[in-house]
């Protein structure tokens, strides 16, 4: 582990050399969570029934809420260094240290999650907290959602990686990053609960890695699953995804690292 501490502490210093992305970030989540709270504040309004989905409007708030937070820690920057380090042709250097190469960058990325979890997200939960009325959860539910929020971090590190490495085979993955954007954020459940989706839709959600990376843990925490079995059935999904996810970021590096070519003097 002593070789890969270097690499998280670089990854926390380049972060704190731009302190205003902090400030842009919470701005544009409290913005993002005002706009879908508010969204669904009126969607509630005109229904006669006060669920939707089995929710009612202070739990689907801490949904709406807590997605939005968990999708920002999600956001470590590893496909855009990758891709950055490609481009630079600074992938030679990283070749010839005695280290994993997506250990490292797992390594200098977790900083970045960590760092936004709590420089951003807290903050933006807190005036949430405040403003709103939301569903408090149980400690089982809290206990529960800690481990499937590390979980998370490991399948979001791998979709993450996988994209960065893309840029092996492109120019340029900026297109490639915006459609990831696009399906995580959707197939996850940060733009629209699962259990809010028709049927067809959720069960192509429920197949997929993404929605371990939100819905999961948010079901954790709000209760949402059938006992002991529907909570260790959420975190074995999750468990097998990061393992899978895990294992095709190594095959990939491999084919990566073969078709490399640094050409500079």
């Amino acid at each position: 582990m002593k070789r890969y501490t270097p690499f998280a502490a670089a990854g926390l210093q380049g972060l704190l050399q731009y302190r205003s992305t902090f400030l842009i970030s919470a701005v544009t989540a409290t913005t993002a969570v005002g706009v879908q709270v508010f969204l669904w504040r009126a969607v509630y309004a005109g229904r006669d029934s006060g669920l939707l989905g089995g929710y009612d409007l202070p739990t689907l708030t801490t949904y709406v809420l807590l997605a939005q937070i968990l999708g920002l820690v999600q956001a470590n920057r590893v496909d855009e260094e990758v891709s950055g380090e490609v481009q630079r042709g600074d992938i030679a250097v990283s070749l010839l240290r005695p280290v994993s190469y997506p250990a490292a960058r797992f390594a200098a990325g977790l900083p970045v999650s960590l760092a936004n979890a709590t420089l951003v997200a807290v903050p933006v939960l807190a005036l949430y907290a405040f403003l709103l009325p939301l569903t408090a959860p149980t400690w089982t539910g809290v206990l529960l959602f800690a481990c499937s929020a590390a979980l998370s971090l490991v399948i979001g590190f791998g979709v993450n990686l996988l994209v960065g490495l893309a840029g092996f085979v492109t120019t340029n993955i900026w297109g490639v990053r915006v459609v990831k954007d696009s399906v995580v954020a959707f197939f996850a459940g940060q733009v629209v609960p699962l259990a809010l989706m028709p049927g067809p839709l959720a069960a192509v959600a429920h197949a997929l890695p993404f929605q371990g990376m939100i819905d999961g843990p948010l079901r954790l925490l709000l209760g949402r699953y059938d006992g002991l079995l529907g909570a260790a059935g959420i975190l074995a999904a999750q468990l097998g995804w990061a393992l899978a996810l895990t294992a095709l970021a190594a095959v990939a590096w491999r084919a990566a690292v073969r078709r490399v070519e640094v050409l500079g003097g």
